[in-house]
């Protein structure tokens, strides 16, 4: 199939598929005689693959790793689920970081009177930041 069928098959853009390409995560596409990519049922599964790994939030450099590990009938199932735990380790430092914003950022929601008057702690808060006087 060629491209826009591929891409309309795994869900991904052409504009993707041709970046997993270029950065060797999907081997290169066979090419017709006048240079048109076309992608067989191998391709496919690889790009959804890909798709799956990236919508569970895995980096391009865990999936290319996620890749050889899937592509390897050799390897120890303990090193696929190290490299998932240490995704799901990041995760959880991300989602502390984002509750922790969300935190602060209710706090001074909280504290701010939202009326007519100017005073507003949060514009308050941001402009305490942003110099050194």
């Amino acid at each position: 199939m060629n491209i826009g069928q591929a891409a309309r098959h795994s869900g991904l853009s052409a504009k993707m598929i041709r970046h997993y390409e270029s950065t060797g995560l999907l081997a290169p596409a066979k090419r017709t005689g006048s240079g048109y990519r076309v992608y067989g049922n191998d391709d496919l599964h690889t790009l959804g693959f890909i798709k799956r790994a990236r919508d569970l939030g895995f980096s391009l450099e865990e999936i290319a790793r996620l890749l050889a590990l899937w592509r390897d009938r050799g390897r120890a199932s303990a090193d696929v689920k190290a490299l998932a735990h240490q995704h799901i380790d990041a995760l959880n430092a991300r989602i502390a970081e984002l509750a922790s914003l969300r935190d602060t950022l209710q706090d001074l929601a909280d504290h701010c009177q939202g009326d007519q008057r100017p005073d507003c702690p949060i514009l308050d808060q941001l402009q305490a930041g942003c110099c050194a006087s």
